[in-house]
């Protein structure tokens, strides 16, 4: 079997275009990927293009090596951008590889561990940033059975939250917190927000309403800052989405102060790398609860990936939270039921694009999520402002 062509795809989701990618072969199986990276869809697109020539003719069962070829032999180091381009093509060669095999992609690494992967919602909360807005929304989301829920309290802050800021955010939890009740988890998103002392002193504030995790309070560029952070903050500290190699993850477990980690496949490359870092996680006593925030494909790869992990620990979803056409981009999209995935047994990734729907949706520049604009957590697209 060799690859044959390699075709992408941009569905214009309002917050974030989503990035596809479709790998076919001389035999006539294909694979489905994604490499979505916020503001970037057309950059990643234009570095898988670049790419492509390097793997087309070549064994989609080879992934070390059309993986080395993407990353080691083109000799530049493009983080994010680079390893979501490498990601769209290697999740699609598992799809081929689980397709030509009649197998879901766990079963080529070892099997199943799970029956079903417990799911948190996460993008639950568009509206104002208000105690009454949250606490509503999060009771509505819990009587649809979910048992964890995320969020991002903190507005636009950046570094310094003013004290009227602080005490609004510390309200926001404890409303949902009354809420939903204490058989709820709690995940508190800080999206790299905070320098180490307003993290620490947040964590102290909120943790009488015993948060599962604080998330990236502190950026992730500074391994030592989060190092500090999760060695001095009453609740634990929750990284990795923004890391894009294995040494990285390395530096941070290395210290032995963060346990809670969460690979995002598409910044690392794909899946099989991704599966290897949460080894690694394994061999530190860690659990593993990847980042899945961008569209249906990689929802359903990280599924994958899930089932897969002794480890693992927890699965995000958004995508019950996005555009109401979201399921009808791809088919078997993943569902939650009463709070849980159930695993899919179809042949590679268990879903496909439906390409005439995704032309429907087409890419607009201003689909993004503006953390750092004031009245982001409404999730307007920029063009209705």
């Amino acid at each position: 079997m060799k690859i044959t062509a390699i075709d992408t795809y941009i569905a214009g989701n309002p917050w974030k275009n989503w990035l596809f990618a479709k790998v076919s072969t001389d035999e006539g199986i294909y694979g489905v990927g994604e490499g979505t990276l916020n503001y970037l869809a057309r950059t990643v697109e234009a570095a898988i293009q670049e790419l492509k020539p390097l793997i087309l003719g070549m064994d989609p069962f080879q992934v070390e090596t059309i993986s080395q070829r993407m990353i080691r032999d083109i000799y530049s180091e493009g983080a994010q951008i680079h390893m979501c381009a490498v990601a769209a093509v290697e999740i699609a060669l598992w799809d081929i590889i689980g397709k030509a095999c009649n197998q879901p992609i766990y079963n080529l690494w070892g099997g199943r561990c799970h029956e079903k992967l417990r799911a948190y919602a996460n993008g639950w909360y568009r509206g104002p940033r208000t105690p009454e807005s949250f606490a509503e929304k999060a009771k509505a989301v819990a009587q649809r059975g979910y048992t964890a829920l995320k969020f991002d309290p903190f507005g636009s802050t950046w570094r310094y939250m003013s004290r009227y800021d602080f005490d609004l955010s510390v309200d926001i939890i404890a409303a949902v917190r009354d809420a939903v009740g204490a058989q709820v988890d709690l995940l508190i998103e800080g999206h790299c927000r905070f320098n180490v002392a307003t993290a620490v002193e947040f964590a102290e504030a909120i943790h009488r309403y015993r948060p599962v995790w604080f998330e990236e309070p502190v950026p992730h560029t500074s391994v030592p800052a989060m190092i500090e952070v999760a060695r001095r903050s009453p609740v634990p500290i929750a990284t990795g989405e923004s890391l894009s190699t294995k040494q990285q993850f390395a530096e941070l477990l290395a210290s032995n102060a963060v346990s809670i980690l969460q690979p995002e496949p598409l910044n690392l490359g794909g899946l099989f790398a991704t599966r290897k870092i949460a080894d690694l996680i394994d061999a530190h006593y860690g659990v593993v609860a990847p980042h899945s925030a961008q569209g249906p494909v990689c929802s359903a790869a990280c599924a994958q990936l899930n089932a897969s992990l002794p480890n693992f620990f927890i699965h995000e979803i958004f995508d019950e939270f996005n555009e109401p056409w979201e399921k009808e981009i791809v088919t078997n999209h993943v569902e939650v039921v009463d709070g849980y995935i159930p695993i899919s047994e179809r042949p590679g990734l268990g879903v496909d694009l439906n390409i005439e729907e995704i032309q429907k949706h087409p890419y607009q520049q201003e689909n993004y999520l503006p953390l750092f604009k004031p009245g982001w957590e409404r999730r307007r697209s920029q063009s209705a402002d």
